[in-house]
Formats: structure tokens, sequence, C-alpha cells
């Protein structure tokens, strides 16, 4: 099924679903989705679409100004192909793209995330300690270091690159830092608190390092 709009043919998905109404909406293969009931026909559908053209062509005019980058964002250990359009207010994912206004929205997109998702883990895994002392959790780039508990300032750092990593290695990272605060060096004793935590201590190492 297609319609002609903006002048241009566009391909019609109907999408069956339990729906008790029709929604459209335009997804990045610039093809219009139908997502509706057994019940609906063809013909309704294109009622709705023909009612409804002059909203239907800016959306499908808000589309086709996407333009897809050749970078990819890195994150939580999956690569998603970057599409900037102006029109776009809140950056998100669909399938392996991320929608976003510009670069510099990503970047402050990047920083949310990195706050709102390294402070959800440390909150989550500093139960299952004890003793440890209040601390200030910082995050920001580091060219060597994945991360660095600094007991003089009573601070965790955390490198932000860590938000491209799978979680389970911004996880071990954060446990490697709070086991800092029994032992402050490398010592074996650190070690064995680190494998109480996280066993597969020496793979994400390995993991990190490559």
């Amino acid at each position: 099924m297609q319609k002609v709009i903006n002048g241009n043919p566009v391909e019609i998905i109907i999408v069956r679903k339990n729906n008790k109404n029709i929604y459209l909406r335009f997804k990045e293969d610039h093809k219009l989705y139908a997502t509706c009931n057994k019940w609906v026909t063809e013909g309704q559908i294109e009622k709705l679409i023909d009612d409804n053209i002059e909203k239907i062509t800016k959306m499908y005019q808000s589309i086709t100004k996407t333009t897809y980058n050749d970078s990819f964002f890195n994150y939580l250990g999956k690569k998603y192909t970057i599409c900037y359009n102006e029109n776009i207010k809140t950056p998100y994912f669909d399938s392996d793209l991320i929608f976003v206004k510009n670069e510099k929205d990503l970047k402050k997109f990047y920083q949310k995330e990195c706050l709102r998702i390294f402070e959800s883990e440390m909150n989550r895994i500093l139960p299952y300690f004890k003793d440890i002392p209040k601390f200030t959790l910082k995050i920001r780039n580091m060219k060597t270091r994945w991360g660095v508990n600094n007991q003089g300032s009573k601070s965790i750092t955390l490198n932000s690159e860590l938000l491209k990593k799978d979680m389970d290695l911004l996880d071990y990272v954060i446990i490697h830092e709070l086991c800092h605060f029994y032992e402050p060096n490398h010592s074996s004793r650190f070690w064995a608190h680190v494998e109480k935590y996280y066993p597969k201590y020496k793979e994400a190492r390995k993991r990190l390092r490559s």
C-alpha cells in the first residue's frame, strides 16, 4: 500500500495489534507505520491519512530532514548510528540508531546519562559493603585510569568513558574502587575483597584492557 505524501510515494506498513485506535508514525526508514486492530480496513487507514494529510506531511518533512553521521555513539557496550534532526527535542534510541538534534545535545545527553547510570549503579552496589565512609562520587574523562579512590578527599572518581562499556564492567570498576576503602593498595588482601564481590574480576580486567 502506498500514498503520495509531499510529492513522494510513501509505503504504508500496517501493523496489527489489539489497539482500539489507529496510530500513524514514520520510522527511520521513511515508511509510514499504521498500528491498528485486525478489523481496520486499508480503506479506513487511507481515509485517516487523507483527513490528516497536512499533519502527516509535516511528519514526513521532519523525518526526511534527518542526517546520518558516519561515526557511532557507543553506549553500554552497543554501537548506535547517530541521526541528527533539528526537530528532535529529546534524544532517543530506535533499534541501532540514536536520534538527536545536534552534536551539542548529544554531548549533554552523554553527560546526563553518565550521572544517571553511574549514580544508580553505585547506589545499587553500595549496600553490599559495610563500614564504608561517606564519599563524593565524581565523573570525568581520564586517559589512563578507569577509576580513582581518593581517601584523602573521600571521593571516588569514575571515568566517563565507562558509559561506552558493558554495564558489568562499570560494576567491576565501582566494586574495585569501593574495595580500596578496605585496602588502599593492590595487595593480595585487596584482590580477595574484589573477588568476594566480583568473582570474575580477572576477566573484567582483560576486557577493559582490550
